[in-house]
């Protein structure tokens, strides 16, 4: 019997019902093009209510586009741009960052358990300063971390007095920003500006919207011409509202929180249940919707061999299994109940 759900990616969910009503609920009449709609607006406040500030808002098709827009409204070409070794940035994106900046450089750092600290930064930042060398611009941290874990605002906010000690502005790759809200369990602006980042990707997509994700500049000037880097790039939607309408159904009555504290508990009941598995060791600490776990490569195989969707994460080695905003404790009783056979 085939698994119904797989652990590949948290990408692999359909949409939520609260964004899909919302999504249908948009499709009445006619509405102004290119972001003039009622529906952009409304969600552009929602979301300054929600981060308790006067920020600006885009909405973008796709991670890559926001995080490479976003760092290229932050730097010039002969810039460079410090990211953990791991972050997604510089192993995911195709060199998006880079085209977008027309050549900004990334510098990646080393980091325990995916997260940069200052002294990581510090080190990158002070290996040259002669103008053979790019000239770092942007410190751009990855919330949660590509291995599961997340920054405390204590941690934001010691790499952000680095950064702004030495001219430095800080990014925010949130592709799963809704998921260390959720763990930490404290407001969104408190793990964002009130701690000194200055541009957050807000990622959409993973908290069960069809498509898109929030570019939020929460230092104004900053966006200063962003509107037309969208357009350029081809981010631009002509029909808005289809892209923001969305997540008016997962901002009202915390809807997005209710779904990755889900994603979140079901990250624990499966790492729980590893932990149980001879053989089986937790790579990483389970903070989000991840579970990063060394298993035998026969077992690797068998789940394979039996149908099951994961990722041999290429970066830290051993496997990667995500949970989402419909992952079913089913589905996890169920790779459990596999992983124990094969592990004898």
């Amino acid at each position: 019997m085939q698994p119904i759900q797989h652990f590949a990616s948290d990408n692999y969910a359909g949409v939520c019902p609260e964004a899909l009503a919302a999504f249908v609920a948009a499709n009445a009449g006619h509405a102004p093009a290119y972001g003039e709609d009622e529906w952009t607006r409304k969600v552009s406040d929602r979301l300054r209510e929600l981060f308790e500030t006067d920020c600006d808002v885009y909405f973008v098709f796709n991670g890559t586009a926001a995080n490479s827009l976003a760092l290229a409204s932050l730097c010039q070409s002969y810039h460079s741009v410090v990211c953990h070794e791991l972050a997604h940035v510089e192993t995911d994106e195709c060199g998006g960052p880079e085209f977008f900046s027309n050549g900004s450089k990334l510098l990646p750092a080393h980091g325990a358990q995916g997260k940069l600290t200052p002294a990581s930064v510090l080190e990158v930042i002070s290996r040259r300063s002669d103008i053979h060398y790019p000239k770092p611009r942007v410190v751009t941290l990855t919330q949660s971390t590509e291995v599961g874990t997340v920054y405390r605002p204590a941690e934001v906010a010691a790499i952000s007095a680095c950064a702004r000690e030495h001219g430095l502005r800080v990014h925010m790759d949130g592709a799963r920003f809704a998921n260390a809200v959720a763990s930490l369990g404290v407001a969104p602006a408190e793990i964002t500006w009130k701690v000194g980042v200055d541009v957050l990707c807000f990622g959409g997509t993973k908290m069960g919207l069809p498509v898109g994700e929030a570019v939020v500049f929460f230092d104004r000037r900053l966006s200063e011409d962003f509107a037309y880097r969208c357009k350029q790039s081809g981010q631009l939607a002509s029909k808005m509202r289809f892209l923001s309408a969305p997540w008016l159904g997962i901002l009202e009555d915390e809807v997005w929180l209710k779904h990755a504290r889900h994603a979140n508990a079901m990250a624990q009941r499966l790492a729980s249940g590893l932990m149980q598995v001879p053989g089986a060791r937790l790579m990483f600490p389970v903070e989000s919707n991840g579970v990063f776990c060394e298993l035998p490569p026969a077992v690797l195989d068998g789940l394979r061999a039996r149908g099951w969707r994961f990722y041999t994460f290429i970066g830290a080695g051993g496997a990667r299994f995500m949970c989402g905003w419909d992952t079913l404790p089913a589905s996890v009783d169920a790779l459990l109940a596999d992983v124990r056979a094969l592990a004898g």
